[in-house]
């Protein structure tokens, strides 16, 4: 027997209800398992490509490091999001260069970038379409920029030696370790 006053309308209400929820479900999984499970892999997918000898000595100048600023960010989590998605797309613009091929292996080097395109992939599906992103002169967006900016005149200025490259790894490390700390941050 119905409910006085409810028949067929709170069953519609009902269903629109769970559907409404459903979707909402479906749109938010792909946010849900980033990264952190494959984490510990892109990190191992890293020290992989290193070669185990390194012969020339290293004496560079000015190498860049992570932005402290970035570590200390408290970043809503679709900032966390933007961010995450800037620091992978240039680490994947830099780690797919011509000139890291020399120093690197090169199956761990292609399994990384694979791993790194999947996650920009799933991180654009995660992004809002329409978000406007972050001004001020406290953008991290901008700072980010600025790092993969310095890090390329660094390659430059050291000539792409395996010297610098190794540099880049370890703030490569850097990196990966800071978006498991924003993808964890946009749960």
């Amino acid at each position: 027997m119905a409910a006085p006053g409810c028949a067929q309308p709170c069953l519609w209400h009902s269903t629109l209800a769970l559907l409404l929820l459903i979707v909402a479900l479906a749109t938010g999984l792909p946010c849900h398992h980033l990264w952190t499970h494959d984490a510990g892999d892109a990190l191992q997918l890293l020290q992989d490509m290193t070669p185990s000898m390194t012969t020339e000595p290293c004496h560079l100048q000015e190498p860049p490091f992570f932005p402290d600023a970035l570590l200390r960010n408290n970043l809503r989590p679709h900032q966390a999001a933007d961010a995450a998605l800037r620091i992978l797309q240039h680490l994947f613009h830099t780690l797919s260069t011509n000139s890291t091929r020399q120093h690197w292996h090169t199956q761990a080097r292609n399994d990384l970038l694979n791993k790194l395109q999947r996650h920009i992939h799933h991180l654009e599906r995660c992004l809002p379409a329409h978000a406007t992103p972050p001004k001020g002169p406290r953008n991290p967006l901008l700072t980010i920029n600025k790092y993969f900016r310095d890090i390329h005149l660094f390659l430059h200025a050291h000539n792409h030696s395996a010297c610098a490259w190794g540099h880049v790894r370890l703030e490569a490390l850097v990196c990966f370790q800071h978006v498991d700390r924003l993808i964890r941050r946009m749960k």
